[in-house]
């Protein structure tokens, strides 16, 4: 497994380790699996459409092989970069700058996998000499797939000792991941160390914007310490 260096935004380096050929093919396989149980129950169904016509059958048949179509695009766009498959392995796609894979990122990704997969499995032999483990999807939509198993739980390193009566001020901080808060809290840590204010704007601006609030707090560094105890106080209580 390859060691994969994210640089965000905000020019501070996040390291992730990043999925091998291995859990990605497993995590294909179980998603195969499901699409081909599906289309399994389909075909038991299939006879009582016997009396419709040619084209009634053709189109029908069409329709209902969608899901199949979409499953992986849909699934990644709804559970922010897995499918069943990679939640089963742990495994999440992320884009090349630490944030979430907006949806047109999943797009290209999912078009890709016509020449990545079923063109002779190329995607697979591209990730075994890729330094960050990217298929051609990937590299085409900045991203890449990294393992979520020895994921640090954000309540434990963030804050350890939120006072027993604390009220949080940002109820909607819970739009973060915790991918997102990792980030906010090395970013923070690193830009409060080296005096760089242009950088804890920026933070601040990014997280104004995912989160659809505005400061309360008065400086950026208090809004941003606030919004870290929020986070680690709905994360604790849940």
């Amino acid at each position: 497994m390859s060691e994969l260096q994210i640089n965000t935004t905000q020019n501070v380096k996040i390291n992730f380790t990043a999925a091998g050929v291995g859990e990605r093919l497993l995590a294909f396989i179980i998603d195969g699996a499901i699409k081909i149980g599906y289309l399994i129950v389909l075909s038991y169904g299939f006879g009582a459409f016997e009396d419709m016509d040619q084209w009634s059958q053709i189109g029908l048949n069409t329709l209902l092989s969608l899901p199949v179509v979409f499953y992986t695009l849909v699934l990644e766009s709804i559970l922010e970069g897995q499918t069943l498959g990679k939640k089963a392995l742990k495994i999440k796609v992320v884009k090349i700058d630490g944030y979430q894979a907006s949806l047109s990122d999943y797009v290209v990704r999912w078009f890709f996998r016509i020449v990545d997969i079923y063109i002779f499995g190329l995607g697979f032999f591209v990730i075994l000499f890729n330094k960050r483990s990217q298929r051609l999807g990937d590299m085409a939509a900045g991203t890449a797939v990294i393992l979520l198993k020895d994921k640090v739980n954000i309540s434990h390193t963030i804050l350890e000792n939120l006072r027993d009566d604390y009220q949080p001020t940002y109820p909607t901080v819970i739009k973060l991941s915790d991918n997102d808060a990792r980030i906010i809290k090395e970013t923070f840590a690193n830009a409060k160390a080296a005096n760089d204010y242009q950088t804890l704007i920026k933070l601040r601006t990014k997280i104004v914007e995912v989160i659809g609030v505005k400061n309360k707090d008065g400086n950026d560094m208090q809004f941003i310490d606030t919004i870290l105890k929020d986070y680690n106080y709905y994360t604790q209580n849940m």
